[in-house]
């Protein structure tokens, strides 16, 4: 079981920046494949990017560029830079791990991320 517990959320302007952070429980956070999603009012849940175990990283297309994801296996802990930040990033993201599935079994409560124009 892993529990994750994201942080970092908040209200800033177009051009902004901020950065998310994921914190996990369990001893074998190095081995999952932990990625961001987001979910804007109205809209489907949506990945933007994730990082596997080995450090490789994948993006969504309207983030490359302005988003890097990053992990700390010491701090079992997971990051999300987002720079250039637009009003359409404006979600609640939410930090998802998974292991030895392409499915995502483990989900965090969601942070708000609100920018304004």
């Amino acid at each position: 079981q892993v529990q994750l517990v994201e942080s970092g959320g908040g209200l800033v302007q177009a051009g902004d920046s901020l950065r998310l952070s994921c914190a996990a429980s369990g001893r074998t956070f190095s081995g999952y494949t932990m990625a961001w999603f987001r979910q804007a009012p109205g809209k489907e849940r949506e990945f933007v990017a994730k990082i596997w175990s080995d450090g490789n990283t994948a993006y969504v297309e309207s983030v490359k560029g302005r988003f890097t994801i990053s992990r700390d296996n010491a701090k079992n802990t997971v990051y999300l830079q987002m720079n250039s930040l637009k009003p359409e990033d404006t979600a609640v993201y939410f930090c998802a791990a998974s292991i030895y599935t392409a499915l995502y079994p483990y989900w965090g409560q969601g942070t708000q991320v609100t920018v304004s124009s």
